[in-house]
């Protein structure tokens, strides 16, 4: 195959490295976007916290720059070094004028009005290490004690122990070149069990169930039927079978409804009610919109965010290092021109970050306005990503990311925002409706059903049809789904 030269014309799109940087940080919510600024500190020196200079401070910088006279020229602008080497580096070799004004090294996240606040973390024992120290207090060798200690760290965050036994022994063979017998490890596991929280380190919701139903100090009537409910008829249970259940047991429905009673103020997930090893952090709002004299009002919560701007002391450095023209003269001007660029870059892209999620928001607060104004959700109009991209000439992918897992704070609560984002609906009157609204009618009609004979989709759909509402029975079940509301038979009550 002979070789020959070709040319071809080829279109491309490269994002710059800024770009990049600036929809990382549109993505991040509040609290996530402050761990950022805080990682970029500590990994770039050039970068720091600009603090409140006092008056003497700033008396002291003005009189620092001053200009000789003989530095001027006729027409009174600085003269240019004429010795000046052309491969010197210097600030003005890559900032230019524009690029030297303040706005952009330096960042503002708060206005004068603004209050910080500190938020006091008290860390306790974990879940863990509370089972460890139960544990601890049984009279146990070292080989049932590693059992123990190998069989809590198998323990997930509902406190199940869903890995087979079977593979645990092999586990303990291979970690610890320790042989025990599937014995030994139940016999472990039983004592695990009578732990606290009561139910930790079942295997299963049913013995979990089970655990905590035998561990109760009265063994009543209700109880002792609790126990042969979820030994024996478990899977009738779950599925709401009630029928067969009362025909098995002999029983009527006033027993049946003390033995749900029981089994319903059991605690089928132990390993959440106290599990400290779980994050659970408070939802910080990223926007605030509040109502005054019958007008909302948009604010973006930028609380404990400091202000940033590029360390003088490297500027300095850098005026330095670019008068030496050896070899570790021009390294050292190319280390601290990269960690100044890249400090520039991220205060740049906070900046547009600020002005991209307060466009946006303000956007759809104009567009469901009066929501905001009644708190009414019959007021939300139907809108989509590109109904607002339309308005604010971004793309669908920037308004996606100032959407996602950010949260509005309101007079009537604090809601995801990607929540206000719904498809239309036609009614029978031809209006356009939310998709949101008819959810909220779905489930007040769900709610206002007979639970002794819940309706099913294709009933929903009816009633939905007779309130106007035009919907097909499958858009039904998939709202049903939306709302974390089961099908009719689960939603049965005796």
């Amino acid at each position: 195959m002979a070789l020959k030269h070709s040319q071809q014309l080829k279109l491309s799109q490269k994002l710059l490295p800024q770009q990049i940087l600036l929809m990382k940080l549109l993505q991040l919510p509040t609290v996530a976007l402050e761990e950022r600024i805080k990682e970029e500190l500590e990994a770039n020196p050039a970068l720091e916290e600009d603090s409140e200079k006092t008056e003497e401070e700033e008396l002291y910088e003005d009189e620092d720059i001053e200009i000789k006279e003989d530095e001027l020229d006729d027409n009174g602008d600085i003269k240019e070094d004429e010795n000046k080497n052309d491969n010197d580096v210097v600030m003005e070799d890559y900032m230019d004028a524009e690029e030297l004004d303040s706005y952009k090294y330096e960042v503002v996240n708060k206005g004068k009005d603004d209050e910080s606040r500190e938020f006091v973390v008290v860390e306790g024992p974990g879940f863990r290490e509370l089972l460890e120290q139960q544990l601890g207090l049984r009279n146990l060798n070292e080989e049932e004690f590693t059992i123990g200690i190998y069989l809590i760290g198998c323990i997930d965050e509902d406190g199940y122990i869903r890995r087979e036994l079977e593979l645990i022994v092999d586990d303990l063979a291979f970690n610890y070149n320790l042989t025990v017998k599937l014995g030994d490890i139940e016999k472990i596991l039983k004592i695990l069990q009578e732990f606290d929280p009561p139910g930790v380190c079942a295997r299963s919701l049913q013995e979990c169930l089970l655990i905590q139903l035998n561990r109760k100090p009265e063994k009543t009537r209700e109880v002792v039927l609790a126990v042969e409910v979820v030994k024996d008829h478990m899977e009738e249970f779950s599925r709401k079978h009630y029928d067969k259940i009362l025909k098995r047991l002999g029983i009527d429905n006033e027993d049946l409804k003390e033995i749900i009673d029981v089994i319903k103020h059991l605690n089928p997930r132990p390993g959440s009610a106290d599990n400290r090893d779980t994050n659970v952090s408070e939802v910080i709002p990223d926007f605030v919109i509040s109502v005054n004299d019958g007008k909302p009002e948009l604010s973006l919560n930028s609380r404990n965010m400091p202000d940033l701007k590029i360390s003088k002391d490297y500027i300095e450095m850098l005026k330095e290092y670019s008068k030496n023209k050896n070899k570790p003269g021009q390294e050292a001007t190319g280390f601290i021109k990269n960690k100044i660029e890249n400090a520039e870059w991220f205060i740049e892209a906070l900046q547009q970050r600020y002005t991209t999620l307060l466009l946006s928001m303000q956007c759809i607060l104009e567009y469901q306005e009066e929501y905001f104004i009644t708190g009414d959700e019959s007021k939300l109009r139907p809108m989509i990503l590109k109904d607002i991209a339309n308005r604010v000439g971004l793309d669908l992918s920037t308004i996606s990311r100032v959407a996602n897992s950010k949260y509005v704070q309101t007079p009537y609560g604090t809601f995801l925002l990607k929540t206000f984002f719904s498809e239309s609906m036609g009614t029978e009157s031809g209006e356009e409706v939310s998709s949101r609204e008819v959810k909220q009618i779905l489930k007040d009609v769900i709610e206002a059903e007979d639970k002794q004979k819940p309706l099913t989709d294709d009933e929903l759909c009816t009633k939905l049809t007779e309130k106007g509402y035009t919907i097909a029975r499958r858009t039904v079940a998939k709202y049903r789904e939306q709302l974390d509301i089961p099908v009719g038979r689960l939603r049965k009550e005796v």
